[in-house]
This record gives structure tokens, sequence and C-alpha cells, in this order.
């Protein structure tokens, strides 16, 4: 008769992996067990769950679902008023996208290839795989409203950047969806060790239902850049690191932030001696980042260039402390020296962090940590970079009072700045100063600086870290790290 347990795989061990992997969400978030009085109230100890059909995959793929949707009505008096500069109803109503003015402006409701093509329409300023992404998304406009060539009134552009946004639309939610999936997959784990408990899938939510997703997921493409940064999380979780290089290189093309990934897995590397794995993610990044950038940097350097140039010239603009300081005439003189220095000094700080905790940080921390540090010191901050920290926030602090705290300061924020544009906040600029809106920035800077406050305390206090649960669980997103 065989043993009932074996050496390698206590009792003990078998009872904890099975708890940590089933813990309701009532039983993990005092806040949550809150909201559930009136529908059954928490999870009790001896609870017991069985299988249905809803799996936490389809519970989060269907509430990203419902959250985007209410996203999109949300910008249905844009779309009704149609794309014009004139109208100033995008403001009012709060429903602003770039999406369907950018396509007449850069060329592509006439034809224009980006980079390649310019004539008399200002050159492309974001980064070259955000603008392979626009492309394509202009290609399918042209399948449904024909030949952008031929010879169009402003009102046929303005016509067919409507069909342009609805296709975004399309693509868009691809990647929210995209999103969602590999944030569970690494709040999951996806290490297949003993002794290494997985994490909780329903941290998604976190991701499907934030409101900020609803609000700001169509007012550019960031959301692109998110889910193949999302990509490179789940791959170095899965304990690839030349996958994450690749996705991370790939996420860099569409915009600058996901490089600075790179310095937080630095550190834990070196404090878990597997720089190899980084060099090989650091490699990979490089190249696939190169690849994609090397042909059009061969064939238009100028419009390639455009870039770099338009974010090194850029002024303080909407949402940074510097253009709070700037409308209020206290106006810093060279914003990027300053800022780098002291994003400097936050990294150095968070360093220093990493190296002294007592107990390794998890990647999503530090990850997050550095991404906050960067938006905090930058100078703008366009209503959708919110998105850039919704997967960062899921990983590294899921809990729900943190969470509701931080989406509300960023909703306020979301809502001022359109009320500034639209003139409703200070009705006479030169003698009322929009002193609304520089709270509203104030707000969103204090929200972000929470989480970076409660995160650091987790870093320092891992015990009190919602994810390792009293170290039944190392890091589900730490891939070659965990155990190490």
């Amino acid at each position: 008769m065989p043993p009932l347990t074996t050496p390698d795989k206590p009792v003990l061990s078998t009872v904890h992996e099975r708890d940590a992997e089933q813990e309701a969400p009532t039983q993990a978030d005092r806040s949550v067990a809150g909201l559930s009085v009136g529908l059954g109230g928490p999870a009790g100890r001896f609870g017991r769950f069985g299988r249905s059909w809803w799996t936490p995959l389809r519970i989060a793929l269907a509430v990203c679902t419902i959250t985007f949707g209410l996203g999109v009505l949300q910008k249905a008096p844009c779309m009704d008023a149609g794309w014009d500069r004139q109208n100033w109803r995008p403001f009012k109503a709060m429903c602003y996208s770039d999406i369907g003015y950018l396509y007449q402006e850069r060329g592509f409701a006439v034809g224009n290839k980006p980079f390649l093509d310019t004539g008399p329409y200002p050159v492309l300023e974001y980064p070259v795989l955000t603008g392979v992404f626009m492309q394509a998304a202009a290609e399918l406009t042209w399948l449904v409203t024909g030949d952008p060539k031929q010879d169009l009134t402003d009102k046929q552009k303005r016509d067919t950047a409507g069909v342009f946004f609805v296709v975004n639309i399309a693509l868009l939610f691809a990647c929210a969806l995209i999103l969602v999936w590999l944030t569970l997959a690494t709040a999951r784990g996806v290490a297949k060790r003993r002794g290494a408990p997985r994490g909780q899938p329903l941290d998604a939510l976190y991701v499907a239902a934030a409101p900020a997703l609803a609000v700001t997921s169509t007012i550019n493409w960031d959301l692109f850049a998110v889910a193949l940064t999302a990509g490179a999380m789940w791959a170095w979780a899965k304990g690839k690191p030349v996958w994450f290089g690749i996705l991370l290189g790939l996420g860099t093309a569409a915009k600058f932030y996901p490089f600075l990934l790179l310095g937080p897995l630095l550190i834990l590397c070196l404090r878990s001696r597997r720089m190899d794995a980084w060099f090989q993610a650091t490699l990979a990044g490089v190249i696939s980042w190169a690849v994609v950038n090397a042909p059009i940097y061969l064939l238009a350097k100028d419009e390639w260039m455009s870039f770099w140039t338009f974010n090194d010239e850029r002024k303080s603009d909407y949402g940074s402390i510097w253009y709070v300081l700037k409308l209020a005439e206290r106006e810093v003189a060279d914003v990027n020296t300053l800022s780098m220095v002291i994003f400097a000094g936050l990294c150095v700080s968070i360093c220093i962090l990493g190296l002294m905790a007592p107990q390794r940080p998890r990647f999503a921390q530090l990850a997050f940590l550095t991404i906050a540090a960067f938006m905090l010191v930058n100078k703008v901050y366009s209503p959708q970079y919110v998105l850039w920290l919704l997967p960062f926030v899921a990983l590294a602090r899921p809990r729900l009072r943190d969470w509701l705290i931080w989406q509300a300061c960023e909703v306020f924020y979301w809502a001022m700045v359109w009320l500034h544009l639209a003139g409703f906040l200070a009705p006479g600029q030169s003698e009322n100063p929009d002193k609304i809106y520089w709270f509203s920035v104030v707000v969103r800077l204090a929200g972000t600086m929470w989480l970076m406050m409660v995160v650091t305390r987790d870093i320092l206090q891992p015990e009190k870290d919602p994810v390792r649960r009293g170290g039944l669980v190392d890091d589900p997103g730490g891939g070659v790290l965990v155990r190490a």
C-alpha cells in the first residue's frame, strides 16, 4: 500500500497551497467583505467553492466588456457632433478623443502613410509602432470608405474620421481584453514549483472594472502600448526573459515608458544573483526595438526624430505640476532638467528600497513605483496616461480601498481637465485663475502618492503585502526570481 504522504510534499504544504488558491475576495479584503453585506456576507472559513461556467477569466472579460461599452457610450456626443475642431462640444461633454482629429490632421484622410508621406501635413509625433497601429486602422477604414486619394470635402473627411474612430474602438477593445487576460494570468502566477502557491486571478478586476478604463481608453492609442507591456510582465512571470525583452521592446516602440521597467528588474536580478536573465531581457528588448525602428530611421530619419524632438522641446503642459506653476506665474525655466533630476533622485530611492528591503520586493511593486515616479514629475500628464498604471496597481496593491481612492482622484482630474479646456471653471482667465483645475492636478498627484506610500510600506513590512498573504506566496509575477 503506498504511503499517504510523500517526503517532498507534506500535507501541510498541500493545505496551504489549496487555501491560497481558493481564498475568496471577501476573505482577503476587508473592504470587499464590507460591501458583501446584504449579498450573503463574506465567505465562511468552511466555505467550499464548486466549479462554474463563470471562471475568473470569463468574469473579468465580461466586466471589461461592460466597462469598455460604457466608455464608448460616453463618447457618443463627440461621434454625433463630428470631428470638427471648431466645435467645442467635445470639451463640454467631456468626450474628447484625439483619434478622429488626427486622422484628418496627419494626412490619413487623404491616404498618406505616417512618417513616409507628409506633404502639407505635420509629421506624426508618435513612436513608430503606434504609427503602424494607426496605419492599420486607416487601411481598415479605407476598405469601408473607399479610395482616400479622391478629392473629399471637409465634411466628407470628417465622416471618414468617424469610421476611423469606430475601427479604432474595435481594435482598442481587443487590446483591453488582452490586457485583462494578461493581467489575470500574471496575477494568478504561472510558476509550477512545489511550495509556491499561486495568486488571485480576480485581482484582474481592478483593471476590468476601472472607471478610468471606461473614460480614457479611446482618447488616444495608449492602450496598445499598455497591452504590450502587460504581455511583457506575463512573459517574465512565465520565466521567459527573452520574450519579456521582445514584448518590452515592442511596447517601447509604441510608447516610451515601458523601457523604464528594466530599472526595477535590474535591482531584483542583482539582489537575486540572476543577472543572466536581465542581460537576456535587455538584449532582446534592444533588438526588437531596433528592428521596428530601423526601417523608418533609414528611410525618413528626420520624420523618425520628430517624436524625440517634440518631447524634448515641449513645454510644461496639461496635468503636470509644472503646468500649474506656469498658470500661477511661477514657471520653472528649465523644466526638462529639473524633472529629470527629481526623477533620478526618486529612482535612486527606489533602488535603495529594493536592495535594503527585508525581503526581495515583488517585480510589480518596484515596477509600479518606477512608473508612478515618472508620472509624478513628467512635464505633461494626458488623462489617458492613467492606463499605464492600471495593470501595475492590480498586481502591486490589489486592495479595494486604495484602488477606489486612486480611481476617484484620477476621474476627478479627468473631469476637470475638460471643463478647464472648455473655459467653464474660470470664465475670465486673466482675472480669475482656474484654481479648481489646479486643485484637481494636486488631487491626482496625491492619489498616486498614496498608492506609492502603501506599496512602499508593503515592501518594508512584507507581512502587510496583500499578495504574499503571510508568506504563502513569494511573487506570482516573479518568474525566474521566484524562491531565488
